[in-house]
């Protein structure tokens, strides 16, 4: 936080009749602090921002920060309330307030929400910022004589020096010995115990590195060169590198090289499913603290580890998409892994993109940013070909063998089986008479994407969005992927009354009963949001892969994402079509994005990879250009057709999305908000285009209206200058209280 907003101390001579207010974020959506009247017992570092607050608000207490002290408040001090008490004996950490009230700012959000999305859920309760500790008790050395007239303490003395690294009480329990045997051996000297923390312990003494780090080939070794060059100043690098090509190895030794200056290191992953096997391979590699964040986490571990890494004791901290939010100490790099990918962008509540909020938290610490992609995002891309980021490129594999190319599978006038052509299931044949592992990508849950009477063309369409229901077989019903409203299958035609109901496409569930059926002597793994809703289901199941015998994969996108399956030689692209001709204008990178990483799943290891991909547009010439040029070629042909279109990252964006169960009060505010907005931009002389209003993509959702204002400018500032004028219109327009509204800074997607 800046020292502009600190608080003057508390014994300061304030001006006659001025009093001392604590402006306090609260858990509103109101963009406002609100004034309280400090309590009668101020903390022992005096009241200073930063410190958490209970305050009574409206007929609740809640918790809140304190964001600024003031000399009197525009309500009388007859009005102000005062607070209940404070929930700390200092701040919270300065970097994370600065972090919290950018993000506020930069996403036209509320100060008291963002806080409040971005402290872990036991300090939104006002627990205290403290982790869990154990207690473990150890031997001492001593004259154990007086043991020889009590033998249940002799028992346990020996219990202690078998456990040089300690016990926990619970486990001497086990044992059988009770508290007053163990507190009879330390008032005799030969036992102590020592309190430590749960989730990290100090950094060790010696060598950093349990296992040596591995050799380096030629671009590696220039890269991490590169990074070695300012360790100690804000150095943005994209570090784009092929599928297999050792990104991660860099990512080890340059926290190895930050770890040895005593500095912490951010790592972010995009999907909760790759945090196990990336803390597995970083705390194999290091003898520093290594913790995890993210949503499998329970409140109390969530803390341990934010209090770890606030502490400096969590040298090396990974996480998912809130993980950015986390506190350090001692701040070293931010490494962002597959920085590309939608799932750092948070869709609703607080729309931020952790990439994004990494750029901006590495430009404050002063520290290295290392975003790593085999297919960057446009965005990065462009800053790297401007000269903005250090262009790094790995485009070998350890393997040698070059990364598989594209193969275009013509679908048309072809019979297929659970989805899948002649020639994919040929390949898919001689890839397991190899030994070798197969993975079938296929972008749809379900076991079809809709079902339709064959009689009369009825289709099977939710109720409450513009959108099919999907079959699932297991269990036997119709779902909608976008409300998650389920129904069971109906008995016949609700129209015509014909029984002749037949599904129409390819899900997974289809693809996994056809391949059992074709190939009965080889096993199947399903791998999509239905096959892994148990916890620990998906990380058996990439065990059970690893191991390396004869096998299919059916997967959507989660299996597209930085996993490593070095027994996978063949990739088959069910229908590569499904995202290329979509409304949204990134719907293109987007599609190339995935069909990229799920390509780069085969040929990893000894053996080169093959990928099919099945279309029915063989002849497009953007799919062509990905098959036979790869991403990086097609990514710069984008950014040439986005520099015409003037579009991201070419220009700067903001969505206003307003919904509600009626479409004409949708409407109605829509109009009225682009209206005034045109006739301020117009009066203030302000280069920003208003675009709308527009129906969503998916106008229709969940029984709501979706309708959308586009706002772009050339410059950042400029676009931000209209946010938030549209912002304060909208919160002071009566009818905006009758929908729900947002404004989406850099959206990433329409729908």
């Amino acid at each position: 936080m800046s020292d502009s907003v600190s608080s003057p101390p508390a014994t300061t001579e304030r001006a006659p009749g001025a009093f001392q207010v604590l402006k306090v974020a609260l858990p509103s959506p109101l963009r406002r602090l609100f004034d309280y009247l400090p309590a009668p017992r101020a903390p022992a570092c005096g009241w200073l921002p930063g410190l958490r607050v209970r305050v009574p608000f409206g007929r609740r207490d809640v918790v809140g920060v304190v964001v600024s002290l003031a000399s009197g408040s525009e309500l009388p001090r007859a009005q102000l309330r005062a607070v209940s008490e404070a929930l700390d004996d200092a701040p919270l950490p300065e970097d994370w307030q600065w972090l919290c009230q950018f993000t506020a700012r930069y996403y036209q959000h509320s100060l008291g929400d963002t806080m409040q999305h971005a402290m872990p859920a036991r300090l939104r309760q006002g627990h205290p910022m403290a982790g869990r500790t154990q207690t473990l008790w150890y031997a001492r050395q001593g004259d154990d004589t007086p043991l020889q007239r009590a033998p249940r303490q002799a028992e346990l003395y020996r219990l202690l020096r078998q456990h040089p690294h300690g016990l926990a009480g619970r486990a001497i329990s086990a044992h059988g010995f009770t508290r007053e045997q163990l507190h009879a051996l330390q008032k005799k000297g030969l036992a102590e115990p020592q309190e430590i923390t749960l989730t990290a312990g100090q950094p060790v003494s010696g060598s950093l590195l349990a296992t040596p780090s591995l050799p380096l080939n030629r671009e590696q070794a220039t890269a991490l060169a590169a990074l070695h060059e300012k360790l100690d100043g804000y150095h943005p690098c994209l570090l784009e590198g092929v599928t297999g090509s050792g990104k991660t190895e860099v990512y080890l030794q340059l926290i190895e090289a930050l770890a040895a200056k005593g500095k912490q290191s951010l790592v972010l992953v995009p999907e909760i499913g790759l945090t196990p096997q990336t803390l597995a391979r970083f705390k194999s590699r290091f003898r520093v603290p290594v913790v995890a964040l993210h949503s499998g986490l329970t409140d109390p571990e969530r803390l341990d580890v934010w209090e770890a890494a606030a502490s400096g004791r969590a040298m090396v901290i990974i996480g998912t998409r809130s993980a950015i939010f986390t506190p350090l100490a001692k701040p070293g790099a931010i490494i962002v892994d597959e920085e590309h990918d939608g799932s750092y962008k948070q869709h609703d509540g607080l729309r931020y993109h952790a990439r994004d909020l990494a750029v901006a938290r590495a430009h404050h610490h002063q520290i290295p940013l290392l975003l790593g992609s085999a297919t960057p995002s446009l965005e990065s891309l462009q800053q790297a070909l401007s000269g903005v980021y250090r262009h790094l490129r790995l485009t070998q594999r350890p393997s040698r063998h070059p990364p598989a190319k594209l193969e275009l599978l013509d679908m048309r006038h072809q019979r297929r089986q659970g989805g899948l052509l002649p020639g994919a299931l040929q390949a898919i044949r001689q890839t397991l008479k190899a030994g070798k592992q197969a993975l079938v990508f296929i972008n749809r849950r379900g076991f079809a994407p809709s079902l339709a009477c064959h009689s009369c063309g009825w289709l099977a369409e939710c109720h409450q969005c513009d959108a099919r229901m999907t079959l699932h077989r297991q269990p036997p019903l119709l779902a909608c992927h976008h409300c998650d409203s389920r129904r069971a299958l109906p008995d016949a035609c609700p129209e015509c009354g014909s029984g002749d109901l037949r599904a129409l496409g390819s899900g997974t569930e289809r693809t996994e009963e056809t391949l059992q059926g074709l190939f009965p002597d080889t096993v199947v793994h399903r791998i999509d949001r239905d096959s892994t809703r148990k916890k620990e289901s998906f990380e058996q199941v990439l065990k059970e892969i690893h191991r390396g015998e004869p096998c299919l994969l059916v997967g959507t996108q989660m299996l597209a994402k930085g996993h490593h399956l070095p027994h996978v030689t063949l990739v088959v692209v069910v229908n590569a079509d499904g995202g290329l001709y979509a409304a949204d204008f990134r719907a293109l990178e987007h599609s190339a994005q995935l069909l990229e990483q799920v390509a780069g799943r085969a040929g990893r290891a000894a053996h080169p990879g093959r990928v099919l991909v099945q279309t029915l547009h063989p002849d497009d010439p953007h799919l062509g250009q990905l098959a036979e040029h790869g991403y990086g070629a097609l990514a710069r042909n984008l950014l040439e057709e986005r520099r015409l279109a003037q579009l991201p990252p070419f220009c700067f964006m903001a969505l206003l999305r307003v919904e509600s169960p009626q479409e004409p009060a949708a409407m109605a505010l829509t109009q009225q908000a682009a209206q005034a907005l045109r006739q301020w931009l117009t009066d203030a002389n302000l280069p920003v285009r208003c675009l709308g209003p527009v129906p969503a993509p998916m106008e229709r959702r969940q029984n709501r209206y979706h309708l959308h204002v586009m706002i772009t400018a050339q410059k950042r500032s400029h676009r931000h200058t209209a946010a938030h004028w549209l912002v304060q219109w909208l919160e002071a327009h009566r009818d905006a209280r009758k929908v729900r509204w947002s404004v989406d800074i850099d959206p990433q997607t329409l729908a």
